[in-house]
This record gives structure tokens, C-alpha cells and sequence, in this order.
């Protein structure tokens, strides 16, 4: 088993106890004042299991002006797209387990994405499923606001690192926003 392996189970178990050690984490994070500049499209995700669930923040984005998208998996090895959402509207359930938008909803290029993951570190990393969708995504997108919506005590100390990782600009927890150094480029 690979480093990242053993650590994305030990993080699973570890996430899946602060969720329900902050039952409230949803309304904690709505809270945040984040640095979205006005009129920016925001993509989150739909939660699954234990992740940290951004849809009371997207919300208040959505209040703020900002339209929202949905990740979709178009195939494996692939970025995502990203797809209109208004809240309201029906979600699909992809065979992953992924809610998303249906086909006929715009496709559309966020300014900003708040993104799920397994675990942090103080430098930006982030550990996320293995499947390196996000990766591929934040690469091609090149220079969008990437944030990391998790609990606190998903910070480890240090993550094992591939050059094709793309940090975080920022995670936000159940206590506030973190902002990392710059992305270089």
C-alpha cells in the first residue's frame, strides 16, 4: 500500500469523527468571509458521507449575487466541467455517487472553487481521493481561487507530494479562513 493509500484511509476514519464531533459545521463555515470578487462564479460540490459540507455557504454565496456550479465527471482520467446550479434545481446521481446537475444545464467556467479533500497541511497540500480529478481540473483551469472546505483537525503535518498536486489559496473550517502562500507561477 502506497503512502497516500494508508494516509486517505487513516484521514477517511479521522474526517468521519470530527463530522460528528461538529454536528453545526455547515453553519459554521456559512460564516466565512471569503475574498470571491463580485459577480464570480463559485462551483462547490454535494457532500458524500462524512465530507465537510459547503451548501449552506454556497447558498449565502448564491444570496451575495454569485451563480453557482456543480462538478461533473465527464470520464475517468478527465477534468471535471462544470455545470449551472440554482438551488431548486434536480441533481442527477452519477455513478460515483456525485450528485450533479443535469446535461441540459449551461456549462460554464468557475472563478473559484471550493474543493473537498481527505486532508491539509499548512502548506496548501491537499489529499484528496486519489482519482486526481481536482488536480487535473486546477491545472487546467491554471490561476482560479482554489479553497479547501474541511474541519480543522484535517491539518496532518505533512502530505506526500506529486508534481502534478496543485495547492490551495485558502481552506476554511468550522474555525475560520486560512490563506497559504501563493500558488508559484
Amino acid at each position: 500500500m502506497s503512502a497516500k493509500s494508508a494516509l486517505r484511509e487513516t484521514a477517511r476514519a479521522r474526517r468521519a469523527a470530527l463530522a460528528r464531533a461538529c454536528p453545526d459545521f455547515a453553519l459554521r463555515i456559512a460564516a466565512a468571509e471569503l475574498p470571491i470578487a463580485k459577480g464570480a462564479v463559485v462551483s462547490f460540490y454535494w457532500p458524500m458521507g462524512e465530507e465537510a459540507d459547503p451548501r449552506a455557504l454556497a447558498s449565502r454565496l448564491a444570496q451575495r449575487g454569485h451563480a453557482l456550479a456543480l462538478p461533473v465527471t465527464v470520464k475517468k482520467g478527465a477534468p471535471l466541467v462544470f455545470r449551472l446550479w440554482c438551488e431548486g434545481d434536480a441533481l442527477i446521481v452519477h455513478a460515483f455517487g456525485m450528485h450533479e446537475p443535469a446535461a441540459a444545464a449551461p456549462e460554464v467556467r468557475p472563478d473559484v472553487l471550493l474543493v473537498p479533500l481527505l486532508a491539509f497541511d499548512a502548506r496548501g497540500h491537499r489529499l484528496g481521493y486519489g482519482g486526481g480529478f481536482y488536480d487535473r481540473t486546477l491545472a487546467a483551469l491554471d490561476s482560479k481561487l482554489a479553497i479547501g472546505i474541511a474541519y480543522a483537525g484535517q491539518e496532518t503535518d505533512a502530505l506526500p507530494i506529486h508534481e502534478r498536486d496543485h495547492l490551495l489559496d485558502m481552506v476554511v473550517t468550522e474555525r475560520g479562513l486560512r490563506r497559504f502562500t501563493t500558488r508559484p507561477g
